[in-house]
């Protein structure tokens, strides 16, 4: 409880009030999704879990255990009551998958939609994401701090052909892809393939 309410905290202090949460029941690794409305600092929407950092990944010497999940939405995405929206899926299984695969996601990962690589719905060309480090904040919104650091991650979804170029040509490449798109936390849906 002290955990989810550093957490709570921490996103009402960096990001603005919690307008709704979106909870999760039934399952063993429940993660739920925070909500926070569109403000004059940040005039989309910012979900963030809560539930990912309940228990330790697997990661190499020198890595925190710990770690949430983020990805910015435009203020008019819809988000229906039962969580049926592409973004909140991908983040709640984002948030399970080091635990259910028993690995650990940092910065830099990539996971793509499926094998061969599928888009996450109909209507939208994404088809993998690549974790990242938060840009569009100050330093210290990156950690919470509870009785341990969390890092607060954010995710990015991508077009297939910069999944492929992550996956052939590696991260340094995908960096210079991203920054010359000026792509952040903040998801376009509109964003065209920066290749």
């Amino acid at each position: 409880m002290e955990h989810d309410e550093a957490i709570e905290r921490h996103v009402e202090e960096h990001f603005g009030p919690i307008e709704f949460v979106m909870h999760e029941v039934g399952m063993a690794d429940r993660v739920h999704v925070l909500v926070v409305g569109p403000t004059e600092g940040r005039p989309y929407r910012t979900l963030v879990t809560e539930g990912m950092s309940g228990r330790p990944m697997r990661v190499p010497e020198g890595v925190s255990p710990f770690a949430e999940l983020m990805i910015g939405l435009p203020a008019d995405w819809p988000l229906p009551d039962d969580g049926g929206s592409w973004p909140v899926h991908l983040l709640k299984y984002m948030a399970r998958f080091p635990h259910e695969r028993e690995t650990w996601l940092g910065a830099w990962h990539l996971v793509p939609n499926g094998d061969p690589v599928q888009p996450y719905a109909p209507d939208t060309p994404f088809a993998g994401v690549v974790v990242t480090p938060m840009l569009d904040v100050e330093p210290e919104a990156r950690v919470i701090e509870s009785s341990t650091a969390i890092n607060l991650l954010a995710l990015v979804p991508l077009h297939q052909a910069e999944v492929a170029l992550k996956i052939d040509h590696g991260t340094d490449a995908l960096i210079a892809t991203l920054d010359r798109g000026e792509v952040s936390e903040v998801f376009d849906p509109d964003r065209p393939c920066l290749l």
